[in-house]
This record gives structure tokens, sequence and C-alpha cells, in this order.
């Protein structure tokens, strides 16, 4: 990625983490993009290059987690394809720049409980939608190029990216409901090692048993 790339990568994230932090301490409808952009260092126009609204830019840190996810997984190629998912997801689980150079105002419980109201908030469904759609059809990729899978012809990779993004998405929600909150890290490790149980090879259990494993 060239400096150019870089740069916009970086407002990207900080204009989205940006976005999420100050709708969980306000609240949807007390956040301006004007908000937004201050809190990132940057102009209402510049959000507005980058975002077309608030919810948007929300939904951006989650498709970019996803977009990540696929990215390491390619510079893995030659672990075994479930230790490889769950390393790439658990790493873009951890602390990141944004966060720690901007961490929430809030406490802990305050945090979780403004995160339940922003996940619940109905301007959000349509983004989040889109925006695990894309996920998913990056992911189906990058596993289809480690497996030597085709996009066209074999449910693997569609079923293990379904999987991936499943887990990722019950575990984020599993932490949200419980009390106190499992950390989620912890969730996805539990929930890809499920689903790395059922789901270890692209061999197809209705295909002919191949001879000297009978």
């Amino acid at each position: 990625m060239g400096l150019r790339e870089r740069k916009k990568a970086q407002t990207h994230a900080a204009l989205s983490w940006a976005a999420i932090r100050l709708t969980v301490e306000r609240g949807f409808d007390k956040v301006k993009v004007e908000d937004i952009a201050e809190a990132a260092g940057v102009s209402p126009r510049t959000f507005n290059n980058y975002f077309s609204s608030k919810a948007e830019a929300i939904a951006f840190r989650h498709l970019d987690r996803f977009l990540r996810i696929a990215e390491a997984l390619r510079e893995r190629p030659d672990e075994p394809l479930w230790d490889a998912i769950t390393d790439s997801v658990l790493l873009q689980f951890a602390a990141d720049a944004e966060s720690m150079a901007h961490p929430p105002a809030t406490d802990a419980a305050q945090w979780t409980a403004g995160v339940r109201v922003m996940v619940a908030e109905p301007a959000l469904r349509g983004e989040m939608l889109r925006a695990g759609a894309t996920a998913e059809a990056e992911i189906t990729a990058a596993i289809a190029e480690r497996t030597g899978g085709d996009l066209n012809q074999d449910l693997y990779p569609h079923l293990v990216a379904s999987a991936v993004v499943a887990a990722v998405h019950t575990a984020i929600a599993h932490h949200l409901r419980t009390d106190p909150p499992v950390p989620v890290r912890r969730l996805l490790t539990e929930a890809l090692a499920r689903f790395a149980a059922g789901l270890s090879t692209g061999q197809n259990p209705n295909s002919p048993t191949p001879k000297g494993n009978s």
C-alpha cells in the first residue's frame, strides 16, 4: 500500500471509529456529521468524501474488520485453514491504533450498554447488511484461493465464509447479551473451534471414499 492509500485508510478508520465512539456515548440521533469530522480531525467536507451517512461510517469498521480477515488469510497460505482463519479473526479484535488513541469516555459497562443501543438502531440495518454481504464475498474468495475451489461450482468456500461471518456476529451478540459480558475473543475462539470440528476439510461427505482411507 502506497502513502496515499495508507492515508486514505487511516482517514476511513479515524472517521468510522469517531462515528462509533460518539454514537455509543451520545446516541445515534444526537451525533452530527460535523461532530464526527471534528473528533477525527478533518472537515465535514472530507467526511462526505469518504461516507454518505453516519450509518455508513459506523458500518465501515465492521466491514473493514472482515476485509482485513480476508487479507490476513491470503498472507497465511501455508497454515492449516482453520488455524489461519482463527488467527486472522482474532487479530482483528485486538486493540487498534484508533481505539487506543481515542478511548471511550465511558466505563466498560456504559460502553456495552451504549453498543447494545447502537446496534439496535434501525437506520444502521441496511448498511450493516450491505457490509456483511460484501465481507462474506471477500472471505469466500480468499478461502477459494487457499483451497483451490471454484467460486461458481464449489460449495465449501461459501459455506466456510458464511460460518466465519456467523461466528463473528454470534460472538458479538452473545458478548452484548451476557452479564457480565464474556470477552469477544474468548467467544470467537470457541465458536470457530466448533465450526472447525465440523468443517475441517473441503471433502464432499457424499463423494466416494478415496482408496486407502476406508
